[in-house]
């Protein structure tokens, strides 16, 4: 909800800029469309906007909420690899990319896809870099993270052929109660978290 929140606070802000050097009025028309919840819509238009500003920040950060709220998380993630190229330290594109990454990973559309290890490691690594931005003590990106974690886990749980195979698992389910741990330290009565935590302890004993 943070990034969200943040997101829709940077709509806002943008509303007040000047149109100019922003794909002109196809910039101001997609992002019309997105305080209305039309996001398709705002893609035709912002698609436009990216092609006649294809540097502007702004362009690339809405694009990708856009896309992301369309479910077409790739689009997403290119849209939010070139905001990152432009504006390297936007933790909230870290998130989304993030988000995308993982949700791709865990689509049962790729269950028998070879790069679901490295969507699992990228959001992983695009979790821990909004981290390092953003300060440790942010609890939704050390739930996602923690989510990562475990996901990735159970993906390799099902690939154990041998006993560095179930190392490697133990340690990511561990990495993943290391980040629940964490949030419970900041907020003790998170049920949804400690249910977590104990579904991902039961994860590790049934490994050995």
């Amino acid at each position: 909800m943070k990034y969200l929140k943040q997101t829709l606070i940077i709509l806002f802000l943008s509303a007040a800029v000047n149109s100019f050097g922003q794909g002109g009025g196809y910039y101001n028309l997609g992002m019309q469309l997105m305080m209305k919840n039309d996001f398709k819509g705002a893609i035709t238009h912002l698609e436009k906007a990216e092609a006649k500003s294809p540097d502007n920040p702004n362009v690339s950060r809405l694009l990708g909420y856009a896309y992301f709220q369309c479910k077409e998380y790739e689009k997403s993630i290119t849209a939010y690899s070139k905001l990152i190229a432009l504006k390297p330290t936007d933790n909230s594109a870290y998130y989304y990319r993030g988000k995308g990454r993982l949700n791709i990973a865990n689509d049962p559309k790729e269950s028998l896809n070879t790069m679901r290890d490295n969507f699992y490691l990228s959001a992983i690594k695009d979790f821990s870099k909004a981290l390092e931005l953003n300060g440790e003590e942010d609890v939704q990106l050390l739930q996602n993270r923690g989510i990562a974690y475990k996901d990735y886990a159970i993906f390799k749980s099902f690939k154990i052929k041998k006993s560095a195979d179930k190392a490697a698992c133990n340690t990511l389910f561990n990495n993943a109660i290391s980040d629940f741990q964490k949030i419970l330290v900041l907020q003790p009565q998170r049920k949804d978290i400690i249910d977590l935590t104990k579904y991902v302890k039961a994860q590790i004993a049934s490994l050995k």
